[in-house]
């Protein structure tokens, strides 16, 4: 019997897939698979996948497809999994041999429909661990929320039951992933140890697709429109809306600030503003933003639209001496 397939979408990472592959055919979980998706390559790395497969026939199978980005090349591997779990690791990225018996250990131990790990964030200089959590419930799910995919290994059946898909062609496709499936739920477990080296590379897909940042807007929208459409929103919407902020006036915004182009820049942020004042006007009495005590409140209870470019310019120079610092 399969407990966990791992999918694993390739483009053009030739000079990190063989050490991906390597920290997978040495997991101590001897019961999986490896399913490599070949996303229309054009480099050597289907080469490295043939090895692979060569050497071990019975545990790394190759699929391929012409190219449709990330989401897709998982999706597309998701109906040919047989295991128990699925769990989903980047080609650029690899993990620690013991990853896959400890997440499905403690899946069978607890029943869980999803199980989550630490991570490192992998620098040229060092690695920077950071912490997951237990969730309480489904709703804290929204108020901590790493919705990375490869830290987590899913219940087939969730998956496959729930229909939850990654979007294809955006880059926020975690974030859309993970939100959608919170209500279907039931149990959530954690492992408090770093099992995934998470690599910091300036090629690779969240560090080069500056131009397509703003598409964070349409994956909260379709978070928003598909607990409407499910008649779940008014039983979230608190959740919702503090997750809206958080991830605006966050992670995108940080994304925001790297970007070269002030022009560019300034009229993302301008745009981050007008929707949450728009979508949420009252965002600023949400009893999560208020109740929970942390420097990063009190920072988004400052936010205004004049106050927004320069907390944005300060960011920028943050972020800038911080890459340099570390790469």
């Amino acid at each position: 019997m399969i407990k966990v397939s791992i999918i694993v979408p390739v483009y053009n990472v030739e000079k990190y897939i063989r050490k991906c592959l390597e920290s997978l055919v040495n997991q101590t979980l001897k019961e999986i698979e490896i399913i490599v998706v070949n996303d229309g390559t054009t480099d050597g790395s289907q080469l490295i996948i043939d090895e692979f497969v060569s050497k071990y026939p019975d545990l790394v199978h190759s699929l391929i497809k012409e190219n449709g980005g990330l989401s897709d090349a998982r999706n597309f591997g998701i109906p040919y999994c047989k295991g128990e779990y699925i769990g989903f690791i980047d080609s650029d990225d690899y993990i620690r041999s013991d990853m896959y018996e400890k997440m499905y250990n403690k899946a069978k131990e607890e029943n869980s429909d999803i199980v989550v790990c630490d991570y490192y964030k992998s620098y040229a200089s060092k690695d920077e661990l950071i912490k997951a959590k237990k969730y309480v419930d489904k709703k804290d799910m929204f108020i901590d929320t790493l919705a990375a995919a490869w830290n987590k290994i899913y219940r087939r059946d969730l998956l496959v039951q729930t229909g939850v898909i990654f979007p294809k062609g955006l880059i926020y496709e975690d974030t859309e992933f993970f939100c959608k499936l919170i209500p279907y739920i039931e149990v959530a477990s954690y492992v408090p140890e770093p099992f995934v080296y998470y690599v910091q590379r300036s090629g690779s897909i969240a560090n080069t697709q500056n131009n397509k940042t703003a598409q964070i807007f349409q994956v909260l929208d379709n978070i928003l429109d598909y607990y409407k459409e499910r008649k779940l929103y008014d039983e979230y919407q608190c959740e919702l809306e503090y997750f809206y902020i958080r991830i605006m006036l966050g992670s995108s915004m940080e994304r925001i600030c790297r970007i070269k182009d002030k022009e560019l820049r300034d009229n993302l942020l301008y745009k981050t503003y007008d929707l949450i004042s728009n979508k949420f006007p009252n965002w600023k009495k949400n009893r999560y933003l208020n109740e929970i005590k942390s420097y990063r409140h009190v920072y988004m209870k400052l936010i205004n639209k004049l106050s927004l470019y320069f907390f944005g310019d300060l960011l920028r120079h943050y972020f800038v001496f911080k890459d340099k610092a570390l790469n």
